[in-house]
């Protein structure tokens, strides 16, 4: 019998919906690759846990975490009992449109020098999504990108975080939303940094992953569908992880010295955005950031 060549790591939290789709995508689309699912629920006490236990008996595996302990560390908990050689974290509002499991295995098996591969991310209605970020996240973009993003919109220029090619191409970092992973790799580097709760996670960790001199890559062939934000059920609480997330990840790249500039150009972009609703919020979320970690 053959070894397991790839666990899938799903992350659930109340998305019973959600969860079910993508199970049945991953065994609809993907052949001629040793898979395993692992499911890490992560305290939904709504029921949807045990239904989807029912649902997929004998055909994954089920960790039931007794509290919410976010993205990241539920990730680490998965990998704890993963056999696979690679890890594929999916997040649960992803729906397979290829077998884009076996593309993403076969292009990592062949390059030694990567770490972590990742394909791209489509809407539901398959216009393409935000799957990667060529440079590392710097703090001036917190500023400029809205504009961009914008006048990109308006003129309609494409996307600089998805691969139009059919080129594998060479990038910064994978969004947390379909990363497949080295477990050696993985578990070298301690995963997923514990301080983090969600949102950001994967920015930290390929940048520890870029130090070790490793690569990663965006592999186009790779097609998924991320309804994105799908799985967030409250959106305040959705924007303030955002940004707790987003300063973390400054602190621990650049400490103290420059958290308050990424504050100053956030809170210049929501006056420009006239959104005095996250002005304030965000103001709330960075004083407490400071009082934890400052």
């Amino acid at each position: 019998m053959r070894e397991i060549e790839v666990s899938i790591i799903l992350v659930h939290y109340k998305t019973l919906e959600l969860t079910t789709n993508v199970i049945k995508s991953i065994y609809e689309k993907t052949k001629e690759v040793i898979f395993e699912i692992i499911v890490v629920d992560n305290a939904s006490n709504d029921g949807s846990i045990e239904k989807i236990e029912r649902k997929f008996k004998n055909q994954i595996k089920i960790i039931k975490n007794n509290k919410n302990v976010g993205f990241g560390r539920a990730n680490n908990i998965g990998v704890k009992e993963a056999k696979g050689k690679y890890i594929f974290l999916l997040n649960t509002d992803t729906i397979l449109i290829n077998n884009a499991i076996k593309i993403l295995f076969e292009f990592i098996e062949k390059n030694k020098k990567i770490a972590v591969v990742g394909g791209n991310l489509y809407t539901k209605d398959l216009n393409p999504a935000h799957s990667f970020s060529r440079k590392k996240l710097r703090i001036r973009d917190e500023l400029i990108n809205p504009i961009r993003i914008k006048i990109k919109n308006i003129l309609g220029l494409k996307r600089e975080d998805f691969n139009y090619t059919s080129l594998p191409e060479k990038v910064e970092i994978i969004t947390g939303a379909d990363m497949l992973i080295r477990k050696n790799i993985f578990l070298k580097i301690g995963g997923f940094d514990k301080e983090f709760f969600m949102y950001h996670e994967e920015s930290e960790l390929c940048n520890r992953i870029n130090n070790l001199g490793y690569e990663i890559y965006s592999i186009p062939e790779a097609k998924i569908i991320h309804l994105e934000g799908k799985s967030s059920i409250f959106k305040e609480k959705q924007f303030k992880n955002s940004r707790f997330g987003k300063y973390l990840y400054f602190y621990k790249i650049n400490k103290k010295n420059k958290l308050k500039w990424i504050y100053f150009f956030s809170q210049i972009k929501y006056i420009m955005m006239f959104n005095l609703s996250k002005y304030k919020i965000n103001k709330n979320v960075y004083k407490e950031f400071c009082n934890k970690f400052l």
